[in-house]
């Protein structure tokens, strides 16, 4: 048994699991009972509220679980302005791009509940590239979905263009361009083929060019992700592909920096192609219901295998947590040293997260008792990760799943792409996406030579390394 449990035991070695659930007082000998707290973006609380009360069923170690839903605007500064004063959640998402800014503020999932060689094998690859340390193979992070980009474009303009297929690579997307562009007599874009060549008005514009990156065969130099490949041939190649369609000299202009925001040109029907993840399909079918759309995989570059770019929110388990409640019986049925109760509750929080994530072989998950150790075997009435993607409609992060996903129309393409994701390491997320999005707005007013763009991009995005 590990550390913590060892330590543990010393103080309250009398005390063993029982191995029904339910109630969760002393009189029926449970030791304690662990109130847990989650945070996170776009969910509401319906997502979790089948998945906490079937494991508050077969955990009788557990107490209340509660979830917050945040607006994704506010919810990195209120975040660690609650992990700084100590009140913050037990369990919280971060984007997985955000491992290198709250890795001192998280903890590292114990061996005896998940392993290394377990994520490598159950998740898709850049989960273990994002979560696992390789300094230490630490387990930072599980996520219940990934999300990588997909190809989303309009049947009403193609079937108008007499053109029956989406595009499969990024050539044949090149040669359809100029029969999905309307251009008037006074050289405004009436119809645009593809939001690509700039970054003001396309979303996710710097997920795209480094998806196109990838796509091109752009690699990480070494395993602790310091970036070089923007001086790679690839960056430069995906560069000129992405800013040619918003080059007027060129047969297959169709963009501008006028032109409407991409999201909004896509439902309004004047945009036939637009690069996005997943969880915009509901938005844009909010937007407009009529819309004739469906979803393609990532086109591939002819002779390259398929690559993309994943972007998706993992759940990790904070550090330090001040315990407190004002419910005294839960604060009896806990231990009184704060520091064995904070162990206490990273081995619960932790205990949780795999009962999310992972898979459960014949549907049954071990639970084991935080002070004493003793495990437990229970059955589970569903896969916890399968039911919330079925009720969130988002593609998965376990490759079992994505093999359920791959004939959905709509989830298909981004389940299967997830398969080979990628992913560079980034210190401060927000600040490359802003340098990324700065340098091709200079690209594209003619300010700075693209070669000198790129450049840019690896000197300032290297400083922060």
């Amino acid at each position: 048994m590990r550390t913590i449990i060892l330590g543990v035991v010393v103080l309250f070695g009398s005390m063993t699991i029982l191995s029904g659930c339910g109630l969760r007082d002393n009189s029926q000998g449970t030791p304690y009972s662990m109130p847990l707290e989650v945070w996170g973006v776009f969910d509401d609380s319906d997502a979790y509220t089948p998945l906490f009360q079937q494991y508050r069923g077969v955990n009788p170690f557990i107490g209340n679980i509660s979830y917050r839903k945040f607006g994704e605007e506010t919810y990195k500064k209120e975040l660690l302005s609650a992990l700084a004063a100590g009140n913050g959640p037990d369990i919280f998402a971060i984007r997985n791009s955000w491992m290198g800014e709250f890795q001192d503020k998280i903890v590292p999932a114990p061996e005896y509940q998940v392993t290394e060689k377990e994520v490598r094998d159950h998740f898709v690859d850049v989960v273990a590239y994002d979560f696992i340390d390789p300094s230490d193979q630490k387990i930072y992070g599980l996520p219940l979905s990934v999300d990588s980009l997909a190809l989303y474009y309009n049947r009403d303009i193609f079937n108008a263009a007499g053109i029956t297929t989406p595009p499969k690579t990024w050539q044949e997307l090149l040669a359809m361009t100029p029969k999905l562009t309307q251009i008037d007599q006074y050289g405004n874009i009436i119809q645009s083929a593809l939001a690509f060549g700039t970054s003001d008005n396309v979303n996710r514009a710097p997920a795209i060019l480094l998806g196109l990156m990838f796509a091109l065969g752009a690699e990480i130099d070494d395993q602790y992700g310091r970036v070089n490949f923007f001086r790679t041939d690839a960056a430069q190649k995906a560069f000129e592909y992405y800013m040619l369609f918003s080059d007027v000299r060129m047969s297959e202009y169709t963009w501008n920096a006028n032109m409407h925001y991409s999201i909004d040109a896509f439902y309004e029907g004047r945009l036939a192609m637009m690069v996005n993840y997943s969880w915009r399909y509901e938005t844009l079918r909010q937007k407009n219901a009529k819309l004739n759309m469906a979803v393609a995989p990532f086109p591939r570059f002819e002779g390259m295998v398929p690559q993309n770019y994943a972007d998706y929110w993992t759940f990790v388990v904070a550090k330090n947590h001040d315990i407190s409640s004002e419910n005294q019986n839960i604060e009896k049925m806990l231990p009184a040293d704060k520091g064995i109760r904070n162990e206490l509750r990273k081995h619960e929080a932790w205990q949780l997260l795999t009962y999310m994530a992972m898979p459960h072989p014949e549907g049954q998950i071990t639970i084991r008792n935080g002070l004493t150790g003793n495990p437990a075997v229970f059955t589970l009435a569903f896969d916890p990760a399968e039911k919330y993607l079925e009720w969130t409609r988002k593609p998965a992060a376990r490759r079992d799943l994505i093999e359920k996903q791959r004939s959905d129309p709509v989830l298909g393409s981004f389940a299967v792409a997830n398969l080979t994701a990628k992913n560079f390491r980034q210190v401060d997320a927000d600040a490359i996406e802003k340098i990324i999005n700065d340098i091709i707005r200079s690209v594209n007013l003619g300010e700075i030579p693209l070669k000198e763009g790129l450049s840019l991009m690896q000197q300032r995005i290297g400083t922060l390394q």
